[in-house]
């Protein structure tokens, strides 16, 4: 399995301020989060998680498919010195070979069978295919229409590459990966969408007539939807697991759902719906699981302005907005987490001896003013 639990988080790199992966590794942990996906496989990064128990996807960025496609000897070596290599002390559990390439780049689709068959094969050959899984995610892009839930099916364009990546998934047990954002479905959508319903807040919601079922929230009839065109497909068995969604707390005018309030609110509620363990209306007994986008806001990326602002934490590594999680204290040298084990017991009373002095000393200050 590449995924412990139902949270995990994306964490991207679109940007020249963020914190080093060292620092990145402390904050992972101090808010437990134990499920991460990377867009690459930087290995300042797979060696900055070594040992920390952290389950990591990698990925294979779309640049490099048509050459995994054209030659498998260049898969396994991609493979080999990418992932191989840094096994088992960084905890590899999947390779995510391209992202949102069906429905979205036609010259890629080509590809993207044959490389994800030579990656695999690669890791079969290197004796990891049992413990490091292949996955590829797809955008809403490659649906022909989702509402309601039970009409959705795979475009025309799509299906005919989609259907031999399914049956090859099947094959080897990997997951349908869907990047699904209530966020951009009610930006693109305005005067159709209840707010409240991309928000998980109390709401109508919406009834299926074919299925009779009722949804309450945009996620779980996003992923129906998914469900739905997998079983149109033939795949009505695999899973579907959420390797993106998030909401921007910042963004253009023409975005004005875009707000730390609202990015909070769908957070908190996604962090609830994930801890029930439960599946959606049309797959109860399949328990959601999904990575959030993303970790920080990443001030490189190209796009609307709310690209910038999806992060649950900022650059300097506080947080956006409150959701419980701690953030980097930061100093103008370092950032750090104080902990009663790492300072030791006798240091540890001499620093909170010092807080309560400073902490005397400002109100005597305070006092005389």
């Amino acid at each position: 399995m590449a995924f412990t639990g139902t949270f995990g988080i994306n964490y991207g790199r679109i940007a020249d301020n963020i914190p080093s992966p060292d620092k990145v590794v402390m904050l992972l942990k101090a808010a437990k989060i134990k499920n991460v996906r990377i867009y690459d496989a930087d290995h300042s990064v797979l060696n900055a998680f070594k040992g920390t128990g952290l389950e990591l996807v990698v990925g294979l960025n779309n640049g490099l498919l048509k050459e995994m496609n054209a030659n498998p000897d260049h898969a396994l070596n991609w493979v080999e010195d990418n992932v191989k290599a840094f096994l088992p002390d960084t905890h590899i559990v999947g390779i995510a070979v391209g992202n949102e390439v069906l429905g979205n780049d036609a010259d890629l689709s080509q590809a993207l069978l044959g490389a994800v068959k030579n990656v695999y094969n690669a890791t079969k050959k290197l004796g990891i295919d049992r413990a490091v899984q292949i996955s590829t995610a797809h955008s809403q892009a490659v649906f022909e229409n989702s509402y309601p839930p039970s009409s959705c099916t795979f475009t025309d364009a799509v299906s005919p590459l989609m259907k031999p990546l399914l049956e090859f998934f099947s094959q080897i047990g990997s997951p349908f990966c869907l990047n699904a954002y209530p966020f951009l479905a009610y930006t693109y959508n305005k005067g159709k969408i209840d707010i409240n319903y991309a928000l998980f807040q109390p709401n109508k919601g919406i009834d299926d007539e074919k299925t009779d079922l009722h949804y309450d929230n945009l996620l779980d009839a996003q992923i129906d939807a998914t469900y739905a065109a997998l079983e149109d497909a033939g795949f009505k068995k695999m899973e579907v697991i959420i390797t993106e969604t998030g909401w921007a707390s910042h963004g253009d005018e023409s975005e004005a759902a875009a707000t730390p309030s609202n990015a909070r609110t769908y957070h908190f509620n996604l962090r609830k719906r994930l801890a029930k363990r439960k599946g959606t209306p049309l797959r109860p007994k399949h328990i959601l699981k999904a990575y959030i986008f993303a970790l920080f806001n990443e001030d490189l990326k190209q796009g609307a302005g709310s690209e910038k602002y999806y992060g649950l934490f900022k650059a300097d590594g506080s947080i956006s907005y409150d959701l419980g999680l701690p953030g980097l204290k930061s100093s103008s040298t370092s950032y750090s987490f104080l902990s009663f084990k790492e300072l030791g017991a006798g240091k540890w009373y001499r620093w909170c001896f010092l807080l309560l002095t400073i902490s005397g000393s400002t109100l005597i200050l305070l006092l005389r003013l």
